[in-house]
């Protein structure tokens, strides 16, 4: 645990093992005697913790299965509580504790908020101030067996509340700071039924599995080991009658810009005549540099996406090597004759020779039809760079502009010698993406799973807009991306006016134009979706860490970035680096600077550098690729937290692949990288053991007021601000601005 660093009287808080995925937690009321009259420190430990919910329309219906050891040597007594869902309304609660039934009590949130404060009080330990607010099952466990297991299962049912067309299920996993060693197995699965065909499914806060299974019923799904996730898990979704569904979320806080986000999906249940018959030419690399493994899988993959072409679709395919060989120089009819013929020519690929890029490019352009109502997709996989004909990059990416048109280019590059800044101009050109696979990873499963997604077009060339006064800006991505059965469009943005508007997606299908359009209101102030900002920050840095990247740096972009990681906390290997060179030539103060142990390595801080540098200089190799990868992961990023999580790991890798770099310098990077928590809409950054919001620095003339941590002053504190209960929580000793106002709580 975070703040148990020193022996604990009278009271000893146990985490179920699993950080922010162990919704409940043991109150030990049996003291465990060590010298001088103290108590020690004895965790709990969870083997497993599963979670299965029902939603029938907006009635849901969770179950949880968890167990806990205790690997003491004293039987211990206690109290399981269990934070209820902000605004749930619990119809039913039962539990079972080691095959008996036991009766547990619900306190409403005002009776909840005091044991809270209590335990705050005994235990020196203010992380369960950001539950104050919420009602609470509680039941006494005795007795807690030494080296003995404890299972607890409990359901509990809950009407859901519907926002804008939108029902929202949360379920309580934030109790990281209470745990003593992560979960070994956690899971959460939801099973969705709704009586109208359900549109949007999507969470927030995790990177889930969804399932459909026909027109009204879906499966969510989560599943991890050994983590320390520390978010509330959540599920949005919404039911149409319309053909696509555009649902809308909004924050707005203060007289600034808002920000929104949009969900539009066409569902599973859209209708085969409103599926686009589209032409697909699939582009191969066969040179010598493919042979083995690569070549093997990707030929895997390519009869993968043969046989899963929709029988309206037409194709070709083209292997290129020193040069291009169509295998049917033209487009042609997904039928079975034709079919084996394309598995045929796969079969027979080998490896040889040089790689002539442009050219098998280019006469993939050439196929598309002039006049076709079809999208036309180009599927492109390499592993290396242009070696044979046309070499020069700037004149690739010309012929691209001059002959692609509408067409949209797919690249996959593959290994670490490809030119990542090509193919990533490629797409951005196309309105595409790439994807790199690594040696390690497998290529069929990536190209396969790719084209299972874009399998069934539903709109083309799609537009956002809004009318009335709201005028929308920096939205991402953009542009648009064609909208395919099945998939859901995610895009956020910032927003200014407020009132009712309509909002409208426009595109086309079969060449007919079609709208979508839903009536919403934008509020003056809305607070309570404050995942948003952060997603939108999270994609803005994405897209300027690719400008930087592809085009150069500048003052400008490099600042935004900053700024950004620091409001925000999304804070990888290379944007804390921008941070420590700004805060230094800024001049702040080192007591307010947010990443103070990085600051001070200079070791670790030159071996950054030259890793910044790499990425606005190197084409390509291993740190090209991890830093394609990582803006990548926060281009496309579905939820903020998952995002950062897999950029942060790929920045890493280029910082290893750095050189000269000792490992444990590199190590420092990644752990400095870990020092800072997102809450509530705010960046804390740990240095020390003292947590600094990351608005202070904005401050430097606010009044400050010192304030003891557990005196009745701080208690006196957070009652009057309820709002600011998730900051105070995050340790004993924080600075949080409020109101112009930075108060030090400190021991």
């Amino acid at each position: 645990m975070r703040c148990m660093k020193t022996w604990i009287p009278l009271l000893t808080l146990f985490g179920i093992a699993s950080a922010a995925l162990a919704d409940g937690l043991i109150v030990i009321h049996t003291p465990t005697h060590v010298p001088h009259g103290h108590y020690a420190f004895a965790p709990l430990e969870v083997t497993y913790h599963h979670v299965n919910v029902k939603i029938d329309g907006q009635v849901a219906a969770t179950a949880i299965d968890q167990e806990f050891y205790n690997p003491n040597p004293q039987r211990l007594e206690g109290t399981y509580i269990f934070p209820a869902p902000k605004g749930a309304q619990i119809n039913k609660f039962t539990m079972e504790i080691g095959g008996r039934q036991v009766e547990a009590e619900l306190l409403p949130a005002d009776k909840a908020r005091r044991i809270y404060e209590d335990i705050v009080r005994k235990m020196r330990d203010p992380a369960l101030l950001e539950y104050a607010g919420r009602d609470l099952f509680k039941v006494r466990i005795f007795p807690i067996e030494p080296h003995s297991r404890k299972r607890i299962t409990l359901s509990y049912s809950q009407v859901l509340r519907a926002d804008s067309g939108l029902v929202n299920y949360i379920y309580p996993l934030n109790t990281e700071k209470f745990s003593a060693a992560p979960v070994k197995t956690v899971s959460v699965k939801v099973e969705l039924a709704t009586k109208r065909p359900i549109k949007t499914i999507y969470s927030p806060s995790h990177n889930v599995e969804i399932r459909r299974h026909g027109a009204m019923r879906a499966t969510v799904g989560f599943e991890s080991k050994n983590v320390r996730p520390d978010t509330d898990f959540q599920v949005v979704f919404s039911t149409e009658d319309a053909d696509v569904g555009v649902n809308l979320m909004t924050y707005k806080n203060g007289d600034g810009d808002g920000y929104f986000l949009l969900l539009a999906s066409p569902g599973a249940d859209i209708k085969s005549n409103r599926v686009v018959p589209k032409d697909v030419t699939f582009v191969l690399d066969t040179s010598g540099s493919m042979a083995g493994n690569k070549l093997a899988q990707a030929k895997k993959a390519l009869q993968f996406c043969v046989e899963n072409l929709n029988d309206s679709d037409r194709f070709e395919i083209i292997r290129f090597s020193t040069e291009a060989e169509p295998l049917f120089d033209k487009l042609v009819k997904a039928s079975e004759e034709n079919r084996q013929r394309a598995a045929d020519f796969i079969k027979g690929l080998k490896p040889i020779g040089g790689t002539a890029i442009e050219e098998a490019l280019r006469r993939a352009l050439e196929l598309r039809p002039d006049r076709s109502d079809r999208p036309y997709v180009v599927i492109f996989l390499t592993d290396g760079q242009p070696t044979v004909g046309v070499t020069d990059e700037k004149q690739i990416l010309s012929t691209v502009r001059r002959v692609g048109g509408n067409t949209r280019v797919f690249c996959f590059g593959i290994g670490t010698d490809v030119n990542t800044h090509l193919l990533d101009s490629i797409t951005d050109t196309t309105r595409a993406f790439s994807q790199y696979v690594l040696p390690d990873e497998d290529i069929e499963l990536k190209v396969s799973s790719f084209f299972t997604k874009i399998k069934e077009p539903v709109l083309a060339n799609p537009t956002l807009r809004f009318s009335g006064n709201i005028k929308a800006s920096r939205v991402y991505p953009s542009p648009l991306p064609d909208l395919f059965k099945g998939e859901q469009l995610i895009v956020v943005g910032c927003y200014s006016g407020d009132g009712h508007a309509a909002v409208t997606i426009e595109g086309t299908v079969n060449g007919a134009t079609k709208k979508f359009t839903d009536e919403v209101e934008f509020p003056s102030r809305d607070t309570e979706h404050d995942f948003i900002p952060r997603l939108w920050a999270t994609r803005r840095i994405g897209f300027l860490l690719d400008e930087i990247r592809l085009y150069g740096e500048n003052r400008e972009l490099r600042d935004e970035v900053t700024e950004l990681a620091r409001q925000y906390g999304i804070v990888t290997p290379y944007t804390a680096y921008l941070i420590v060179e700004d805060e230094s030539r800024r001049n702040v103060p080192v007591g307010h600077r947010s990443l103070q142990g990085f600051d001070a390595d200079r070791e670790a801080r030159e071996a950054m550098g030259r890793t910044w540098t790499a990425l606005n200089m190197d084409r390509a190799g291993g740190q090209a690729v991890s830093g394609a990868r990582s803006s990548s992961a926060f281009k496309l990023a579905p939820n903020a937290a998952e995002a950062i999580a897999v950029g942060k790991d790929e920045a890493q890798q280029s910082v290893v692949a750095a050189s000269p770099m000792p490992s444990k310098a590199a190590t420092r990077v990644g752990q400095y990288a870990q020092q800072q928590r997102f809450v509530h809409g705010r960046a804390f950054f740990q240095n020390g053991s003292q947590w600094i919001d990351s608005n202070v620095q904005a401050l430097p003339n606010a009044r400050r007021v010192q304030v003891k941590f557990n005196s009745q002053e701080y208690f006196d504190l957070i009652s009057q601000h309820p709002h600011a209960l998730p900051w105070f929580a995050v340790g004993r000793n924080v600075q949080v601005a409020l109101n112009n106002t930075i108060y030090e709580v400190t021991e």
